[in-house]
Formats: C-alpha cells, sequence, structure tokens
C-alpha cells in the first residue's frame, strides 16, 4: 500500500493479478439473449443463431456431428465443458458465455 498525507493512495498488485483485475467480464448480446427468451431455446442454439450458422456448419467447425449439436442444443441437455469449450472456440466467444 502506497500512502499520500497518511491516506491510502496506491496498491500494489502482482501483474498477473492486475490483468486479471482489468480483464472485462464476457457478456451475451441482447439479440442472444432475446433468441433465448422469446424462442425458448438453449443459450447454445441461439448463439449459433446468432452468428447464423447452419447446425451442419457449426458441427464442422466445432469437430463434432450435426447430431450430436442437435441434441447439445436441446433445452436442458448438459454437454460436457470441453464440448462447450469446443463451441466457444469454433463461435469465437468466451466459454462463460455459454454456460446456463
Amino acid at each position: 500500500m502506497i500512502e499520500q498525507d497518511g491516506t491510502p493512495a496506491f496498491a500494489v498488485v502482482p501483474f498477473k493479478d492486475f490483468l486479471r483485475l482489468i480483464k472485462p467480464e464476457p457478456t451475451i448480446p441482447h439479440e442472444v439473449v432475446g433468441l433465448v427468451v422469446k424462442k425458448d431455446i438453449s443459450i447454445t442454439r441461439a448463439w449459433r443463431e446468432y452468428l447464423k450458422l447452419t447446425q451442419q456448419e457449426a458441427a464442422k467447425k466445432t469437430g463434432i456431428t450435426q447430431a450430436a449439436l442437435s441434441q447439445i442444443e436441446k433445452k436442458g441437455s448438459t454437454p460436457h465443458k470441453a464440448t462447450l469449450a469446443k463451441l466457444a472456440k469454433a463461435y469465437g466467444i468466451e466459454l462463460d458465455q455459454l454456460e446456463e
């Protein structure tokens, strides 16, 4: 802690902690949330539709089958975190943005 006139003015933290503190939290676009609410669909399907991808295109980018993606996109499904990570990478988003 660095003080000025007896009052804390600065805090010294490790650089990696500083980077973590300034990194903005990932957000979900209003349009994606709107799809989830209005169409009553899963967040994974809403992201795909928002990105204007077909299931076939998204499956190919992710390296899974279209049938597997269809199962993942069912409302209430609980896909493995590794699968969600593949989807996030293929969609160019953070994993946190796919977790409900």
